[in-house]
């Protein structure tokens, strides 16, 4: 599945929910940020690039652009980001294919499935760079203020911007849309946005936000983010409604022709008011975006080297090992790529729901990890592709490594004694390990020690059960997609050796998600997918209210006051260093914490394609921005030719 401009963290964990649902993992964002004082912003040119009204942001007054820590990379004059094309041609189609289906337009709401992309017909107050950790610069805002203590900010909108039925973006609309989604949006707006406080008009095109008390230096950013509605247009329609009425839109795109959970057209607005922005530059380069829908990965896959789409993210190492080796690949005409990424991998695994008795011991979720055999998994399933995550954050500086040290134990000894688990102070966290042959019987004599330990012992009858209860250990893993059998069932089978009761349980996209959204599993297979500036969001996967509030992303159902005082650390962190210091404790702090058994992560983005597309040389380090591609009219032509051609 490609997702177009997927680096907004306001939209993060509702892409995470709807990857969860749909049967592919998340790509997620990667941010950073600047502390400029006391007041910065951004501000354009009448040219249409940036025009800093005070020097580089560093003093007093609006300036090009906002970074969390740091100063911006781009400065005020630039004319395009570093990874784009600003020569990349205009037209073509790229088609796309995604799984299950859709009946709605509204992204926003609980109700419905909603299509893919749609966000595409919508402009964001400011645009992230994909080389920058957390930097955002103007789009449908020219300007950007806040105070250094970033207690409020104030937007000025661009006097230029328009919604598709040619009126103009109103301070209105921005009011208008976040009260909306706080008020009948999905309950992830409402705990997203619950700190701002309020909402002005302070000018014909400026709009204030002030905050709630508290130390949340991302939040400016964060108000960068959330898509902007038309008020006229929803006003005449209930937003609750999962409508498939093609809504108003002022982005580079709107929705063409569709047929209900068949495809969906997205045509590029040859008049869109942002098209010279910088920020825009080299971007948005295909007349149509189409997605064809398919209800099977396997069929989607021979659908893609039929020809029926032009583009696909393989995420199946067995699919990409296996499947591809086709002859058009060997002439050319389907490039396989690995592009590179730096971003953090974030954490894929089995979730223990500690809402269950079950698993409220951490000796039981540490002992069950014994059970996953990765290094067999790595060389039999995974072609070796994969690597062990062993870090919420994995893959980056903000990872945990070696013992707590400078800052992130100064943080950790004010809870010396209270936390999760002493070997926190004398040992690295490291997942269990195997020699790959298959025989891990070492491994279940340590899972069994620990499960002793807490209580668990086998019987005669081979099952593993309470001693206090004699209740049995048996539990199901709840699955969508048939693509996580293959993980899932050897996993199943080392766990029934030591006397543990495993299902597997493959329901359709519609049961499984009511069952996360409600939790009423045991355990899933889960991803918290991660920035490269933490913050805001991390409340919503760990804090003790998302714990108990349904659609939340606190999977496991984790409550813990130190694990909420440290990701309120992170939240206020005043810079760089100290985020990445503070970050560090939270993540050694969960993975004692055993919430959750590592499975794998994958260092590149692997993706094919029909050789008709064209890419910058630059690879920003987020990786993959499908956005900058473009179709090449001369591959094109050569790959019609070639695909005609009898000989072929």
């Amino acid at each position: 599945m490609i997702c177009f401009d997927v680096t907004k963290k306001s939209a993060a964990i509702a892409k995470r929910k709807q990857k969860r649902f749909c049967g592919s993992r998340p790509l997620f964002l990667a941010l950073s940020l600047c502390i400029i004082a006391p007041v910065t912003g951004w501000a354009e040119n009448p040219s249409g690039g940036a025009a800093q009204e005070s020097g580089t942001g560093s003093a007093p007054g609006p300036a090009h652009a906002l970074a969390m820590h740091g100063t911006p990379k781009y400065p005020a004059d630039f004319k395009h980001f570093d990874y784009v094309n600003p020569e990349a041609p205009k037209g073509g189609t790229i088609k796309l294919a995604a799984q299950g289906t859709f009946d709605s337009f509204n992204p926003f709401i609980i109700k419905g499935n909603p299509a893919r992309a749609v966000v595409q017909i919508y402009n964001t107050l400011g645009k992230t760079a994909e080389d920058e950790a957390f930097t955002f610069y103007g789009s449908l805002a020219k300007s950007i203020e806040t105070p250094e203590d970033r207690s409020w900010v104030e937007f000025t909108l661009r006097e230029e911007a328009r919604w598709h039925d040619g009126q103009a973006v109103t301070v209105e609309d921005v009011i208008w849309t976040l009260e909306t989604l706080r008020t009948k949006g999905s309950p992830l707006y409402r705990f997203y946005y619950a700190s701002v406080e309020k909402a002005e008009k302070t000018g014909p095109r400026k709009v204030k936000f002030s905050f709630k008390d508290g130390e949340n230096r991302e939040l400016p950013l964060i108000l960068a983010q959330f898509p902007i509605l038309p008020k006229h247009w929803w006003e005449k329609r209930n937003f609750e409604d999962a409508l498939l009425e093609p809504p108003l839109g002022s982005g580079p795109y709107k929705i063409g022709k569709f047929k209900p959970g068949r495809y969906l057209e997205l045509e590029r607005v040859e008049d869109y008011w942002g098209k010279d922005l910088s920020v825009n530059v080299g971007q948005y380069n295909f007349q149509r975006i189409r997605y064809d829908y398919y209800r099977d990965s396997t069929v989607m896959i021979e659908a893609f080297k039929g020809g029926e789409f032009d583009f696909r993210r393989e995420n199946s190492a067995k699919a990409w090992s296996t499947d591809y080796n086709i002859p058009q690949v060997e002439r050319g005409q389907i490039v396989k790529e690995e592009i590179p990424t730096q971003r953090t991998s974030g954490l894929q695994g089995f979730v223990f729901n500690l809402r269950k008795d079950m698993f409220k011991d951490p000796k039981v979720r540490e002992a069950l990890a014994y059970g996953f055999d990765f290094e067999w998994s790595r060389k039999n399933l995974f072609h070796g592709l994969y690597h062990r995550t062993r870090s919420y954050f994995d893959n980056s500086e903000l990872a945990a490594t070696g013992l707590p040290s400078g800052e992130e134990k100064e943080i950790l000894e004010q809870y010396r004694g209270r936390l999760p688990d002493p070997r926190l102070w004398t040992e690295e966290y490291n997942p269990p390990q195997s020699d790959g042959s298959g025989n891990i019987r070492a491994n279940q004599r340590k899972a069994l020690e620990l499960l002793k330990e807490a209580g668990w012992t086998i019987g005669k009858d081979r099952k593993l059960a309470q001693q206090s209860s004699g209740k049995r250990m048996a539990f199901e893993i709840l699955i969508q997609s048939p693509l996580m059998e293959r993980v899932v069932l050897p996993f199943k089978k080392n766990l029934e050796r030591i006397g543990v009761d495993v299902t597997v349980r493959q329901v359709d996209s519609a049961q499984y998600r009511r069952r996360v959204e409600t939790f009423d599993y045991d355990m899933i297979v889960d991803v918290f997918a991660q920035s490269m500036s933490p913050g805001n969001e991390q409340r919503e996967f760990w804090g003790s209210k998302a714990a108990d509030s349904p659609l939340s992303s606190n999977s496991a159902g984790l409550k813990d006051p130190i694990v909420d005082e440290l990701v309120e650390l992170v939240i206020a962190a005043p810079d760089r260093e100290s985020l990445v210091q503070r970050v560090r404790a939270l993540d050694r702090v969960l993975q004692w914490h055993f919430l959750v058994i590592p499975q794998f992560h994958s260092k590149a983005t692997r993706v094919v394609y029909w050789n008709k597309f064209g890419h910058p040389d630059v690879i920003p380090m987020r990786g993959l921005v499908i956005n900058a591609w473009w179709v090449d009219p001369e591959k094109e032509k050569t790959l019609e030719s070639g695909q005609r051609s009898p000989k072929q």
